[in-house]
């Protein structure tokens, strides 16, 4: 049987879609609406559209390994529930918990870090949107690297800060030097954003840049600017890259918020437990309190399920055995996608993505022309790449993510896609073959454009 799968037949709209009840004008909040999603949840009702349809959908969409939870921290977790650690606790995260981090972020870094500092949030997600809330007012900047997080850009718009995209190049591995920041550094700008190993590029960064970057806001930025260091992907590096810390630099620490979490070194992104270190007790508190306002507390059995993937001699083998997983596939893949006419990608240093040039694709295949000759409210809803990404889910069952969902902001003109290699090499192999008959499938890309279901 092929593994390529052609275009899934068209369905109408559901009845039930065109029955709701109209909702009433102002029914929603103006900054409602200014808020964005991440992308690669939104396709989720489209793939379980395809896979409805009985078709196989090779998705590389999530940043979800592919992986079981560790037995050992497993275990942890049925043991706490059976001891009846179901109940309310310490809102800023257990004191368990916040030892063994305390305790392992400050051996790693070498730097001093108490448990008082520390704060535990329902997954990573929430201190990203916190950290803006609480240290900006409107018309304040947050700097943020593009393509990045999408949750970087849209927050500050729905908080009403204004985002300043610091665009990474794809010449210089997606990284950025310090004279970069330093032109976008002003006096209203209160978070800098900085993502190492990075989602989407998979970018890391050498000990001479982070020195660079340090530098310029030691001298730059305002003193009340906070540098939100997330470091969600710090256990997975390839290439004898090491994991490096703007918190490290001197002067650092005092003004860096160290985020990170269990979701990706331990393929637990269901716990839903995240930290970050404050540069001071003070401002932990604050966070505390946000936290006891949003979500009360975070389940305390999953937290001792945390200091335990934290500090057993039995959680790096496991980490290890993921690397060596995602390196293979990397390499698989790398090699497979520059086989394709139209694409090229470089080798990332970090995390689990790739993140290919397809702007010889999106010429080819007639993608860029397209764009252009769209209406106006649908163009600006779109791009080349869109189209592609659209292309290879509904035509040929492979989920990907275009460049607007890593910052829309600039990003006109920038051909990329994202992959996640989270999923598993035997599915890869597939979709990589799917990816090549689609860059292929000239008439096949005319007719999706044509029919226009699915632009967006």
């Amino acid at each position: 049987m092929s593994t390529v799968v052609k275009s899934a037949p068209s369905r109408p709209a559901t009845s039930a879609r065109s029955a709701a009840p109209k909702l009433p004008a102002g029914l929603f909040s103006r900054r409602t609406a200014l808020i964005g999603s991440e992308n690669a949840f939104r396709i989720g009702p489209q793939i379980r559209e395809l896979e409805s349809r009985g078709l196989k959908v090779i998705k590389c969409n999530l940043g979800e390994p592919d992986f079981p939870l560790a037995k050992h921290i497993a275990d942890e977790v049925k043991r706490q529930i059976d001891l009846d650690l179901t109940h309310y606790c310490d809102p800023q995260g257990i004191l368990p918990l916040r030892e063994a981090i305390a305790r392992t972020m400050s051996a790693r870094r070498g730097l001093k870090i108490t448990p008082d500092r520390i704060v535990v949030f329902p997954g990573g997600k929430p201190p990203i949107g916190l950290t803006q809330q609480t240290y900006c007012n409107p018309g304040d900047e947050v700097i943020y690297p593009s393509p990045g997080f999408p949750i970087y850009e849209s927050f500050a718009t729905y908080l009403s800060a204004k985002p300043v995209p610091l665009h990474l190049r794809e010449e210089a591995d997606f990284s950025f030097t310090g004279r970069e920041l330093a032109a976008l550094i002003t006096k209203r700008t209160r978070v800098i954003i900085l993502n190492f190993p990075s989602n989407p590029t998979g970018g890391v960064v050498s000990a001479e840049q982070l020195a660079d970057i340090a530098n310029v806001i030691r001298r730059k930025a305002p003193p009340q600017a906070r540098i939100y260091s997330d470091e969600i992907y710090e256990d997975i590096l390839f290439d004898g890259n090491v994991h490096r810390s703007i918190a490290c630099e001197p002067g650092m620490a005092e003004r860096t918020i160290i985020a990170s979490g269990v979701s990706k070194s331990f393929a637990w992104t269901g716990g839903r437990v995240g930290w970050a270190a404050f540069p001071s007790a003070e401002e932990a508190t604050v966070f505390r309190n946000l936290n006891i306002n949003y979500f009360s507390c975070i389940p305390a059995y999953n937290q001792m399920g945390a200091a335990v993937a934290l500090e057993s001699p039995l959680s790096a083998p496991e980490m290890a055995r993921m690397r060596a997983a995602f390196l293979e596939r990397r390499d698989m893949m790398v090699a497979g996608l520059n086989a394709i006419p139209g694409i090229t990608c470089r080798k990332p240093g970090g995390a689990f993505y790739l993140f290919p040039n397809i702007a010889g694709l999106c010429h080819d295949l007639g993608a860029i022309a397209a764009h252009r000759k769209l209406p106006a409210a649908l163009r600006a809803r779109t791009s080349p790449a869109t189209l592609v990404q659209m292309f290879l889910l509904w035509n040929y069952q492979v989920a990907t993510m275009d460049r607007r969902s890593f910052g829309r902001i600039g990003s006109a003109g920038q051909h990329y896609l994202r992959l996640s290699i989270a999923t598993g090499l035997a599915d890869l192999e597939i979709g990589l073959l799917r990816i090549r008959a689609a860059a292929a499938d000239h008439d096949g890309f005319k007719k999706f454009i044509h029919e226009g279901q699915h632009l967006c």
